[in-house]
């Protein structure tokens, strides 16, 4: 198994959909359905990377990422966003902010996630061995 990656999007059929797609990208993923059980459910599964939905009810997905972006334990932990409402211009500020790597806009392209997924793990990789040499 690849790589384990955490959706989290409060639509289940879209999380289910979206879990199958990067399961057969050869990922391994753990969806969470409550954006308020997304920090514990990070501590548990420690997954390679967040991918998670902006607008929730209950708790956003910039909450999210700012609660992993100022955690010691998750602050280099990779988070890219989706959504069909915010734009990357349009809050690339506060994206940044938070710790959002990038923003993919829904309706998702199947194998544009997956190349997206990919392209921040490997610069994840890329800057750990660059840390430990």
């Amino acid at each position: 198994m690849g790589k384990k990656i955490m959706v989290v999007d409060d639509d289940k059929n879209f999380l289910d959909e979206l879990a199958e797609v990067l399961s057969l990208g050869g990922f391994e993923v753990v969806g969470v359905n409550d954006p308020r059980e997304a920090i514990e459910k990070v501590r548990s599964a420690k997954p390679d990377l967040v991918l998670l939905d902006l607008r929730m009810p209950g708790r956003s997905g910039f909450q999210i990422a700012d609660e992993l972006k100022h955690s010691q334990e998750f602050m280099h932990l990779p988070v890219l966003a989706m959504s069909g409402f915010f734009t990357e211009v349009e809050h690339m500020l506060l994206m940044n902010l938070c710790g959002i790597q990038k923003c993919l806009k829904k309706p998702l392209n199947p194998d544009n996630v997956i190349a997206q997924i990919t392209e921040v793990l490997a610069k994840t990789d890329r800057l750990k061995r660059r840390e430990k040499s």
